[in-house]
This record gives structure tokens, sequence and C-alpha cells, in this order.
């Protein structure tokens, strides 16, 4: 697959993950047993048209378009700012869903704090805000730094600032960085995420300030989670539990479809856990079902701007 195709179909996997997620946020796996979501839904939690993608989507695409630019943390927060005064990079025209750590970094961003200082620090400060649209991120460094970039230092402090600017604490850098080496695996063309992990493993435990959180992903290895039965798997906004979520799903099928489904009808966090696990089944897969794609609010402007990323690298 060429890098134009691998950053649509990873794009455009994260947005309908969001979108099938949209309408039964919050709602139970319980609620979810009884009542699965099968396809698109309209209406719903948030009481938006089928199609419709969430913040998750939205600020993935705010840093995709500023990465066409090169990296620019104050571009980021500018743009990530214009999306919520503005609604610019929303389905409709209008923010519907804002997580709380990325609200008030924001407000921090907009009276002046520096830069990597917006996000938050606290042990309560590990939604999955950050994970959420880090992917445009993986994109750029493998196509600027290359097929190795989950073992170089430099490409996980780009990785660390990107997620600081709203989520600052050591388990959510962690996070993103494991994804992106997943992410970087598939756009290598591999069949499994394991060894860009385990990769990514290595260099953590070579940190001494990332040393003491290490423990709290011992479950994401290859012979650990993919066994573990669904009851063992949380889905809700904790950032841990969503790469969790999205790994676990993505192991367990082999067709973008009935990975997402299963994603989805985890419950609760399910537009996140949809779209973080839809990036990664886009670039495994790619056979994004068409009655999906055909409803997706703003389709073509998304594959405009996929376009537009893809073709930077080559006149930069």
């Amino acid at each position: 697959m060429t890098f134009k195709g691998a950053v649509k179909n990873g794009i455009l996997g994260l947005v309908v993950g969001d979108a099938l997620g949209v309408p039964v946020e919050f709602c139970s796996r319980e609620e979810l047993e009884r009542d699965p979501v099968n396809g698109m839904r309209a209406y719903g939690t948030h009481h938006q048209p089928a199609g419709t993608w969430s913040d998750d989507s939205s600020m993935a695409l705010c840093l995709m378009e500023s990465l066409t630019k090169d990296v620019d943390y104050a571009d980021m927060m500018d743009q990530f700012l214009r999306w919520a005064n503005e609604g610019y990079m929303t389905a409709h025209g209008k923010v519907f869903d804002i997580g709380v750590a990325t609200r008030q970094a924001l407000i921090r961003f907009a009276h002046g704090t520096p830069l990597l200082e917006c996000g938050g620090t606290g042990k309560y400060d590990n939604g999955n805000g950050s994970l959420m649209r880090i992917l445009p991120m993986a994109l750029y460094l493998h196509r600027t730094m290359g097929p190795d970039f989950s073992r170089m230092p430099e490409a996980y402090q780009i990785i660390h600032n990107a997620s600081a600017l709203t989520h600052a604490h050591p388990i959510s850098l962690i996070a993103c960085g494991l994804y992106c080496a997943a992410v970087n695996e598939l756009l290598c063309g591999k069949p499994s995420v394991w060894d860009g992990i385990k990769a990514a493993k290595e260099f953590y435990r070579n940190q001494t300030e990332f040393v003491p959180y290490l423990d709290i992903f011992q479950r994401i290895e290859p012979d650990i989670l993919p066994a573990l039965p669904k009851s063992e798997i949380s889905s809700g906004g904790y950032v841990v539990h969503t790469l969790e979520a999205a790994l676990w799903c993505l192991e367990r099928h082999d067709s973008f479809r009935a990975c997402l489904l299963e994603a989805v009808n985890l419950g609760e966090d399910t537009d996140t856990v949809g779209s973080v696990t839809g990036g990664l089944a886009g670039l495994k897969y790619g056979d994004i079902p068409e009655d999906w794609l055909s409803v997706i609010v703003r389709r073509e402007e998304i594959e405009g701007l996929c376009g537009a990323f893809s073709q930077s690298f080559e006149e930069g």
C-alpha cells in the first residue's frame, strides 16, 4: 500500500470508528449486549445525524492539518483552540463534546501558559484525550524519520510533546508512544503490532522517569492481552484501558467491520475506543465498509485533507 493510501485508510478508519461510537457513548456493555450496534446509527446520546464524528476526529484532523506545515506546537494549539471556540474542523460547525482535561489545557494556553506546560500532570489527568488524536503524528514520523522511528529517542520526544499539550502525565505519554509504535509496524506492512510495542517498551525501560509506570502497561504483551476474556477489558476513558481495548479488538478479528463492532459494543467511551481502534484497523485491514463510509459527514473534505497531508511530504 502506498503511503497516501495508508493515510487515507488510517484516518478514515479513525473517523468511522468515532462515528460508530457517537450515538451510544456512555451506554453500558449490558445495554449494548441487549441492543448491539451493527452499523451506523442516528441520534442517540448526542442527538446527532448518522455519520457524525466527535472531538476525537476533530482534534486528529486539526493535528494532521498542522503537520502539513511541519511540527509546530503553537500551531497545533492554535488549531485546537479554534476548534473549541469556533467549531473549526467539526462535523456540523459546532462542538458537542470536549474532555475536561482538554478544556482545561486550552484555557491555560489561552491565558498564556507555556505550550508544553498546558497539559495536566496529575494522576487523574490520564484520560484518553491525547491518545485519540495522536495517529497523524505516527504517520508524520514514519514519513519523515523512516520505518525505524520507534527506536529513535527524538521521535518519542516529539510524540510526548504533542501529547503534553493537553495530557502531560507519564502514563499518557507512554500510551501515545506505544500506540505510535504499533501504527508504525502496520505502516511497514507487518501483520502484527507487537514488534513495535516491544521496541517502545525497551525505550521506556531505559528512561528513568518512565520506569515507575511501566507495570501499568504489563498486560500489553502478545502472550497476555489477546488471551484475556472480554470481562477483563475495560472501555472507559482511562488512557490505558482505551489502548488495551483497541489492541485487544485488533487481535481478535480479521476484518475492519468485525473489529470495530467489537470495539464499539464494549460500551462506555465508545467513540474514543472506536476511533483509536479504527485507526489501527484501517491500516491493518483497509476494508472499511462503504455503507459506513457513505454516511460520514464531510467525507470528501476529510479525504482532501488526507491528500494534502500526503502531498506535503512530496513538496517538502
